[in-house]
């Protein structure tokens, strides 16, 4: 199991490097647009319906890597004060509910593709882009998250019932500030190994 989550996070970082490159790709051709349309009273065409399409993919995409790393927003005020088994019981509960929800929108999107599909639906800009194109890497993208959700779920539950609360916490549960900051130390560790290293 454990080395399933290993590949899947070699996946899920991959799958955020390629979202990284995309939006920054976004962000540049709607910057020329915006320089090409004011100093030239032309337009492209297209560039925000790229960058739509680019938002949609990469918020499919990045959420399996942050569920991996734990980086989802939550409100833990009162976790931090439950005891360990409890938090991992809420852990566990909320990845549920987490991927169920996921499981709704993932489902519903897979509609919106399949109808786009029958249709043969293209934008209504000038690209005129096939749909299909970039709804499916949209639904890629949340069945990608529904099968690392699962993969976390199946781990967290054995953890949880070898008695490792605190492993449910580690792998599924809320970061600790603490956590945050020894990690940006660590972060900061290695960029200054790599300045050491290139001197």
């Amino acid at each position: 199991m454990d080395r399933l989550i290993d590949f899947a996070e070699r996946a899920c970082r991959m799958g955020a490097w390629l979202s990284g490159i995309l939006i920054l790709g976004a962000a540049l051709l709607i910057g020329v647009e915006v320089v090409v349309r004011k100093a030239f009273g032309l337009s492209l065409g297209g560039a925000d319906e790229l960058a739509g399409f680019s938002l949609a993919i990469c918020t499919a995409w990045g959420m399996s890597f942050a569920l991996l790393h734990r980086a989802h927003i939550r409100i833990d005020s009162l976790y931090a004060l439950l005891p360990v088994r409890l938090c991992a019981i809420l852990d566990i509960l909320s990845l549920a509910a987490f991927a169920v929800f996921f499981s709704l929108v993932g489902w519903r999107a897979y509609g919106v593709l399949e109808q786009s599909y029958s249709v043969g639906a293209h934008s209504v800009s000038p690209l005129g882009t096939p749909l299909v194109v970039p709804q499916a890497l949209w639904v890629v993208g949340f069945a990608v998250f529904l099968v690392v959700a699962l993969l976390l779920f199946v781990r967290a539950l054995f953890a949880f019932a070898t008695g490792d609360a605190p492993g449910v916490q580690r792998l599924i549960g809320s970061r600790s500030a603490r956590e945050e900051v020894e990690e940006e130390i660590a972060e900061v560790g290695k960029v200054r190994g790599m300045g050491e290293v290139r001197q």
